[in-house]
């Protein structure tokens, strides 16, 4: 199905959980989140309906996203049967890592084709202050363990955050070297009520540019990434630029809450609730998000939050 602009929408993410267990600055306040209730969020019948249906107007990939989806009871069966859509082409998972070692061969055999790994420094005392309570010890094992379960090609999602870890740029990128994964700086977003940043932490992407000038561009995108790579490296370096480099033209998806709202943008504060709904009434309230879909949302800078209501937590990554 297309929107107003001729956007062709063909992606899903479902936020299987607003629940963490890390407390990263930028994705949620440092007490965590108040515990809903059961009953307050969709069980996962209810997302593999939303699913079917959203796969019926052309959604062909779907990714599962938190807080950390990896926390949610039942999460594998979910996999199983969202992998038993015809129409589903493409299967994947947004994680902290973390939960991987003990999780990553049983993934595979539910049917999810890759994962997405939060990796914003390789140093330990930084990674423990910017999740709050993670170890990296523990997200390097879960990227050794997604390698070996075949969920790849892996993509680490680094988020760029100037006097944090601008000055990891080069090791970080580094790590495509030898691996076929592929590192992906990602501009950091001033977005819902976590740690407040000074505007020195909104770095561009131009950064990552002018320190490793020998980035060679591939003259390609991945989803919303330009590509890159450095000479003789077996992996790519992406640059995701939501605030110095809009890409809401090629914007292809839509978003589920874990509580039930479609967003149709990040950035809006638009929402549609659609739980309880069936059948056609299910069709017409995903419909109508697709073509509520912005041109493009409003400005975002270190002055300009997103209007979007909730935490990253709260939306999914």
């Amino acid at each position: 199905m297309r929107d107003t602009l001729g956007r062709e929408i063909t992606y899903l993410r479902i936020s299987l959980t607003d629940r963490c267990n890390l407390r990263c600055v930028y994705c949620m306040p440092p007490e965590g989140v108040n515990k809903r209730e059961h009953r307050e969020i969709l069980s996962l019948e209810e997302m593999e309906e939303i699913a079917r249906e959203a796969a019926a107007l052309g959604v062909r990939k779907i990714r599962l996203t938190g807080g950390e989806p990896l926390v949610r009871r039942g999460m594998l069966s979910l996999c199983r049967r969202l992998r038993d859509i015809p129409q589903l082409e493409e299967l994947t998972l947004t994680t902290n890592g973390v939960l991987l070692p003990g999780m990553a061969a049983a993934l595979k055999a539910a049917g999810v084709d890759r994962v997405n790994i939060s990796l914003d420094t390789l140093d330990p005392e930084k990674y423990r202050c910017v999740t709050r309570t993670g170890t990296l010890e523990d997200t390097l094992a879960g990227i050794w363990a997604a390698g070996e379960a075949g969920l790849t090609p892996l993509k680490l999602n680094c988020v760029l955050i100037g006097g944090f870890n601008d000055d990891e740029i080069p090791a970080l990128a580094a790590l495509t070297a030898r691996e076929p994964l592929e590192v992906r700086f990602i501009e950091l977003m001033p977005i819902g009520g976590a740690a407040p940043f000074g505007p020195e932490a909104y770095l561009p992407c131009e950064a990552v540019l002018e320190r490793l000038p020998e980035l060679e561009p591939l003259g390609e995108t991945g989803g919303v990434a330009e590509r890159f790579r450095l000479p003789g490296a077996v992996g790519t370096v992406g640059l995701i630029r939501p605030l110095s480099g809009c890409f809401c033209g090629r914007c292809d998806r839509i978003r589920l809450t874990a509580d039930g709202c479609l967003k149709p943008c990040l950035h809006s504060r638009e929402e549609i609730p659609i739980r309880g709904l069936h059948g056609a009434d299910l069709r017409r309230a995903l419909g109508r998000a697709i073509l509520h879909k912005p041109e493009r949302h409003g400005e975002l800078s270190a002055q300009v939050r997103s209007e979007a209501a909730r935490d990253m937590n709260q939306i999914g990554g």
